[in-house]
């Protein structure tokens, strides 16, 4: 009876041993040590009551699990098949990587959390990235300021090589859509400096003069990035001379010191040329009405011919300052060329609108007159 009594008991451990394992199922994540490693496979213990096998590409995971991989090491793997045709459990190690970096996408995108991805390639919409199989996607919308391609006219071609710098680039982004049977993500790196946007424009002053980079040069200005913040540098505002081409005050990624001039929800106006001494202010001490002054022709439009006087001040003939008989007797298209020297008076100055008025027809006119008045009292004379 005793020895009837102790089998039961032993039966009964068995039982329960048998009742607490669980058989690997298909899309389990299982863990095992591996017992066997070669080129071709790699077999992995699962607890004693089954043998897993892992070959080909399923041996292969993102983070390069195999090259240090050998006899003795523990290893998770995901579940392809609970048993081929040689009673092995298939298994794979790129696939229980996937379902990590799933875990973690999930999370991160529970929690909001900001994570760090880099793209692989990059099209004309925005950058692709592969990570384990699963594809995402950042839009070129949600770039951050520093990496927005701002470029004249929307141009796709440049936009395509300025992204194409981006590729291998490692970015801050967060997830803003997930969908696991697509196997796809949508990603933001705007969304990830967000915040840290928001609190350095609320403690943005209009006069603070801030450095920067420079993230864009188009027609009409100049971006600059700052403390994830990113504003204009209007044409206007580049210098206090007359800027024909923006791209003549610097480059993309170039430091530069700005001021802010003006600040509307999220639009920042910035200034380059406030942050030197406005040469006006020294032109109407140098330029008197009356004054000859000798210039280079640097601009001719219908309206008249622009004169460089300084490296910042410009004087403007009207042409109908350019000879006598107005704008009937000469055109400033066949009467002046750029690069033409010339001399001319000085008619007008007003500095707060950075206007000096010119005239080649003044230079001329007394001298007649002088002449009129010599015959008119010549006349009295007689």
């Amino acid at each position: 009876m005793a020895n009837a009594y102790i089998a039961s008991s032993v039966m009964e451990d068995l039982l329960k041993d048998v009742d607490s394992f669980k058989l690997p199922r298909t899309g389990d994540l299982v863990e095992g040590t591996v017992v066997y490693i070669d080129k071709k496979k790699i077999l992995v213990d699962l607890g004693g009551a089954s043998t897993g096998i892992i070959t080909g590409q399923e041996a292969h995971d993102s983070v390069g699990t195999i090259d240090d991989l050998k006899a003795g090491d523990l290893v998770s793997a995901y579940v392809l098949d609970e048993e081929n045709d040689d009673g092995l459990v298939e298994l794979s190690l790129r696939k229980a990587s996937q379902e990590k970096t799933w875990n973690k996408f999930l999370d991160a995108h529970e929690s909001q959390k900001t994570i760090k991805v880099a793209a692989s390639e990059a099209n004309k919409g925005g950058l692709l990235l592969n990570i384990d199989g699963i594809k995402g996607f950042i839009p070129v919308s949600q770039l951050a300021p520093l990496h927005y391609p701002r470029v004249d006219g929307a141009d796709s071609s440049q936009i395509l090589t300025r992204l194409q710098k981006l590729v291998g680039v490692e970015l801050d982004v967060r997830i803003i859509n997930l969908d696991r049977e697509g196997g796809k993500l949508i990603l933001s790196e705007k969304a990830a400096e967000a915040d840290a946007r928001k609190g350095a424009l609320g403690d943005l002053n209009t006069g603070d003069v801030v450095k920067g980079k420079i993230s864009g040069i188009v027609k009409f200005g100049i971006f600059v990035t700052f403390d994830g913040l990113e504003g204009l540098v209007h044409i206007s505002e580049i210098a206090w001379g007359h800027v024909k081409d923006p791209n003549d005050y610097g480059k993309l990624g170039d430091p530069v010191d700005i001021m802010v001039i003006g600040k509307d929800k999220d639009k920042i106006s910035l200034s380059m040329k406030r942050l030197v001494p406005d040469p006006w202010v020294e032109a109407t001490k140098k330029y008197k009405v009356g004054a000859v002054v000798e210039g280079e022709v640097s601009r001719v439009t219908q309206f008249g011919a622009f004169i460089k006087l300084d490296d910042d001040i410009n004087g403007l003939i009207h042409v109908s300052e350019i000879s006598e008989g107005g704008e009937e007797g000469a055109t400033p298209n066949t009467t002046l060329n750029v690069g033409d020297k010339i001399k001319a008076k000085v008619i007008a100055i007003d500095p707060e609108d950075h206007r000096v008025g010119l005239s080649i027809k003044a230079l001329t006119e007394e001298p007649k007159k002088s002449k009129k008045a010599a015959a008119e009292e010549e006349t009295t004379e007689e």
